[in-house]
C-alpha cells in the first residue's frame, strides 16, 4: 500500500502563479497513492477558481472515501475566522486539510488546534517571493479509521504552526490525539519541523528521509510520514519511497510504499 503527504499550496504553480485543477489532477495521479493527506486545500476559494480541490484529488485517485475539514473560514493572509464543525458544509470559502483514500473508513475523527498568538515572519512563495509577518492560523488534524489489506489502521493528516515551539506543542497534542484511536498509526502531515525533530518531539519512527522544500531545490524535509511505535511491528515494510517534482506547490509531495518485499529501506 502506498501512503503519501502532499502539500498542495492551493494548487498554484511556482512557475506562473497560476492555479490550474488540470495540473493538480495530473499531480495528484502520479502519484498513485492508496491514502494521501492532503494540506493548504482551498474549497470555494476565488483564488483557486472556487475549486473543489480534495474533490479533484479524489476523482484522481479513484478514491472510496474523502474528506475535507476547514481549518478557517476565509482567506489566510487576507481575513478569515476560525471554522468550526458547523462550517464544514457552509457555502464560504474554506481552507484546511483533507485524507483521501481508496480503502474504505470505518470512523472519522477531528481534532481542532489552536493558533499560536505570535505573529511570525514566513516566506511567500511565487514568482515574486517575499517575506510577510503573518497572524499564525488555527490548525486542524483530521484522522480515520482506514480499513486497509492489512487490517485496521489510523491514518491521520494535519498541517502545523509555522510559529517555532508552538507546532512542537501542537506535535504533542497531535500524538495525544492518535493515542485514543487504534494501532497501528500513521501520520501524513506537514509538521513544519524539519528532518529528524519529528522523530525527537514525538517519538514516532520516521519511514522517510527525503527533503521536500522548496520543490525546484529540496533542502529541507518539512513534510513528513511518521509511524507509532506501538503497533508498528502490525504494518508492512516500508519497500519505497518517492518525492516526485510535480508541476503544483511549493513542496514536494512524499510517498511511502509499504509491502512484504526483502529489499526493505533504513527507517528512524
Amino acid at each position: 500500500m502506498r501512503l503519501g503527504t502532499f502539500n498542495l499550496m492551493n494548487g498554484r504553480s511556482l512557475t506562473d502563479g497560476l492555479v490550474d485543477t488540470g495540473r493538480v489532477r495530473a499531480a495528484i495521479e502520479e502519484l498513485d497513492a492508496d491514502v494521501l493527506g492532503l494540506q493548504e486545500v482551498d474549497r470555494g476559494q476565488q483564488r483557486s477558481g472556487n475549486a473543489d480541490l480534495a474533490r479533484i484529488a479524489a476523482e484522481a485517485m479513484d478514491a472510496a472515501e474523502v474528506l475535507f475539514v476547514p481549518a478557517v473560514v476565509g482567506t489566510p493572509g487576507e481575513g478569515f475566522r476560525v471554522a468550526t464543525d458547523d462550517d464544514q458544509h457552509g457555502g464560504e470559502p474554506h481552507y484546511g486539510v483533507a485524507l483521501v483514500s481508496r480503502f474504505p473508513v470505518a470512523e472519522w475523527r477531528i481534532t481542532r488546534l489552536p493558533a499560536s498568538p505570535l505573529r511570525a515572519p514566513i516566506l511567500i512563495p511565487g514568482p515574486k517571493a517575499r517575506m510577510m509577518l503573518l497572524d499564525d492560523e488555527p490548525r486542524v488534524l483530521l484522522a480515520a479509521v482506514v480499513e486497509t489489506p492489512v487490517g485496521r489502521v489510523t491514518i491521520a493528516t494535519t498541517h502545523l504552526s509555522f510559529v517555532p515551539g508552538w507546532n512542537v506543542w501542537q506535535l504533542w497534542l497531535v500524538r495525544r490525539a492518535l493515542r485514543r484511536m487504534p494501532a497501528p498509526r500513521v501520520l501524513l502531515a506537514d509538521l513544519n519541523l524539519p528532518g529528524g525533530l519529528p522523530r525527537l518531539f514525538s517519538g514516532w519512527r520516521r519511514l522517510a528521509r527525503v527533503p521536500t522544500y522548496p520543490a525546484p531545490a529540496p533542502r529541507v524535509q518539512f513534510d513528513h510520514v511518521l509511524a507509532d511505535r506501538r503497533g508498528f511491528e502490525r504494518l508492512p515494510r516500508v519497500v519505497g519511497v518517492v518525492s516526485p517534482h510535480v508541476p503544483v506547490s511549493d513542496h514536494r509531495p512524499l510517498v511511502v510504499t509499504m509491502g512484504d518485499h526483502s529489499g526493505t529501506l533504513k527507517i528512524d
